[in-house]
């Protein structure tokens, strides 16, 4: 029997969130460069409106509110999205986190300025992230952006796995990203073809980071691309 795809791992709610695992805390770096250099300049954090699609923990969000935005987040995990609002409503903090599938996001259309894909469309097959973007660009108001951040093909957990439906990588063992569930590493060409209707390229970046200690020695390789959603679409 072939293998189906699914666009949620279900080792992410089994094996990580609900065993507490990866309840980040705190936001990465890249995700606020790019609130503060993409935000809409015209409005005031109170009307800026922020999606994160596979939002965990919700510790980027938890900057964002911080900071004054308005923030929303879905994930399908449940034990992700508990931890998330008991974080948010300890810290007095709003936030609309709800459980879902990013590939049919529970929002209306074009409400959103910002959304942040941080590593989360990654963990789906590659057409599970076509669906997704095409969603990100519904929810989106014009002039809004997407930070998409998909890992690359150069990465060395990929050739640690087995391959899988929907260009997934399964079963990986070695590497960074060891233990985490299936994961789809992005070609150059995969993004050109994601990137191409409907979408203005801002910014598009490949960063490879080499580990030299012998007990890690590896790649890290990510895509950091920034897309427009532009009038008339």
């Amino acid at each position: 029997m072939s293998e189906k795809p699914v666009s949620f791992d279900p080792v992410w709610e089994r094996e990580i969130y609900a065993c507490g695992r990866h309840l980040n805390r705190y936001p990465f770096d890249i995700v606020v460069s790019f609130v503060y250099r993409y935000r809409p300049r015209e409005k005031p954090h109170g009307e800026t409106t922020i999606l994160e699609v596979g939002c965990g923990a919700a510790n980027n969000l938890w900057f964002a509110a911080r900071e004054g935005f308005r923030v929303s987040g879905v994930d399908a995990s449940e034990s992700a999205i508990a931890f998330a609002r008991r974080r948010f409503a300890e810290d007095g903090l709003a936030a609309d986190l709800r459980v879902g599938d990013f590939t049919a996001l529970p929002f209306q259309d074009e409400v959103f300025d910002l959304v942040i894909d941080r590593g989360a469309l990654t963990c789906c097959g590659y057409s599970d992230a076509l669906r997704a973007i095409s969603e990100i660009r519904r929810v989106l108001r014009t002039g809004g952006r997407f930070l998409f951040n998909p890992y690359s093909d150069r990465h060395s957990s990929r050739i640690a796995g087995r391959p899988g439906p929907d260009g997934l990588t399964l079963d990986i063992s070695g590497g960074t990203l060891a233990g985490v569930g299936q994961l789809c590493f992005w070609r150059r060409e995969q993004l050109d073809e994601a990137c191409a209707p409907g979408w203005e390229v801002l910014s598009l970046q490949h960063l490879c980071v080499e580990e030299l200690t012998e007990a890690s020695a590896g790649t890290h390789a990510e895509w950091r691309v920034v897309l427009e959603k532009p009038s008339g679409v």
